[in-house]
């Protein structure tokens, strides 16, 4: 007895999980926090890790970079060639090269698109004066640019060691803030150099502010040279700001690493992964957001001009109909536009009837007394014209 074995169902094909997209890294830092080299060792372990990254240098000013570039600026802006054109000085050739760069940034975002599916991440290194970058239009331009393209974290880059004072740490904690706010990008605080110095009193200070205040009585007791004090003014100013920004640290992911040994390197891209997420959960939609408000702003603004534009020529057709006193028409019996005639048009009964009326009262007026034969001559003659 022969057995039939039971034909197995077709297995149903399996969804191939959807390509990532490559990670913008853009990284700001102060001038002399180790950006560079920061970038460096990161270029390197990724090289290191089979992943290696696509880099876009920024800086217009940089003689030398310690890593290849995939796109350079300075390989379509000439950045003395600016300043001597412009009559600017260090700064301001920054700002006006970024600005011819920014003009070419769609051309970037194609490059990325295309080679899309090669990249897991792209590094973007920014000039070390920073407020070229972050506070300038072209800026503003780059970054938008390529948030509205790929997922895209901000790295902003401490000196550790020079951040130990509490008065130096408000102060960049307030630049990040600003930087945060200005980009409205998920960001990490970087604290570099951890080699020369350890980054832990930066976590403390964020998550206890009892610690904080503690060391900034400290701060003043042992007489630092960059203690503000405890009291005083100043003080409380330093209090009141590390409560406000409470809230804003929690938006904040710190990460310490040493761009000289390596140390921190895979914690720091732990955290941007984690970064991508939030990207996607919560900046994203918003980027969306505003950019649908903005296009519906676009159109309004377009329809708003192009009512005024008719406006405008209906206007001016209403003014040149009013020059012109022959071409005036209307419906209105009791307001007839002005018609010149012909003095040959033959008139038409009404007109004859007032002729005829006009000279019977010709007549009957007229002071010398017309003959018979006068009057009969004037009947024939108003008969004919009848007839």
């Amino acid at each position: 007895m022969s057995t039939t074995s039971p034909v197995p169902a077709a297995a149903e094909p399996i969804a191939s999980p959807a390509k990532k997209q490559p990670v913008n890294i853009v990284c700001i830092g102060m001038a002399g926090s180790g950006k560079t080299t920061f970038m460096q060792r990161l270029n390197a372990h990724l090289h290191a890790a089979k992943e290696p990254p696509y880099i876009v240098n920024l800086d217009p000013a940089v003689k030398n970079v310690p890593f290849d570039r995939n796109i350079d600026i300075r390989d379509s802006v000439n950045y003395k060639e600016v300043m001597t054109q412009y009559n600017l000085g260090p700064n301001g050739g920054i700002m006006t090269s970024l600005n011819l760069f920014a003009t070419k940034i769609d051309q970037v975002i194609g490059i990325l698109e295309k080679r899309a599916d090669s990249l897991t991440r792209v590094l973007v290194d920014t000039p070390g004066q920073i407020e070229c970058f972050v506070w300038s239009a072209s800026g503003a331009i780059i970054t938008d640019a390529l948030a509205s393209t790929f997922p895209t974290v901000i790295a902003y880059v401490i000196d550790t060691p020079r951040t130990a004072q509490p008065a130096t740490f408000m102060a960049n904690m307030l630049y990040a803030c600003s930087i945060l706010y200005k980009t409205k990008l998920p960001m990490i605080l970087v604290f570099n150099k951890t080699d020369a110095h350890d980054a832990e009193f930066a976590k403390e200070w964020m998550t206890d502010f009892e610690a904080f205040q503690t060391a900034l009585r400290a701060s003043e007791e042992n007489g630092d040279d960059e203690a503000i004090g405890g009291s005083g003014y100043m003080g409380s100013l330093l209090n009141s700001m590390s409560l406000m920004l409470d809230e804003f640290y929690n938006h904040l992911d710190l990460v310490g690493v040493s761009a000289m040994t390596g140390a921190g390197i895979d914690e720091f891209l732990k955290a941007v992964d984690g970064k991508v997420e939030e990207y996607e959960k919560d900046y994203k939609p918003e980027m969306e957001k505003a950019r649908a408000k903005r296009e519906e702003d676009k159109v309004k603004n377009k329809q708003k001009e192009l009512d005024r534009l008719m406006k405008d020529l209906a206007v001016g057709k209403k003014e040149e109909q009013a020059d012109v006193i022959s071409d005036l028409d209307t419906d209105d019996e009791d307001n007839q536009g002005m018609v010149e005639r012909d003095e040959d048009e033959v008139v038409n009964e009404q007109d004859e009837e007032t002729l005829q009326k006009r000279y019977e009262k010709a007549l009957g007026d007229s002071g010398s007394r017309s003959t018979k034969e006068e009057e009969e001559s004037l009947q024939r003659y108003l008969q004919k014209s009848q007839g």
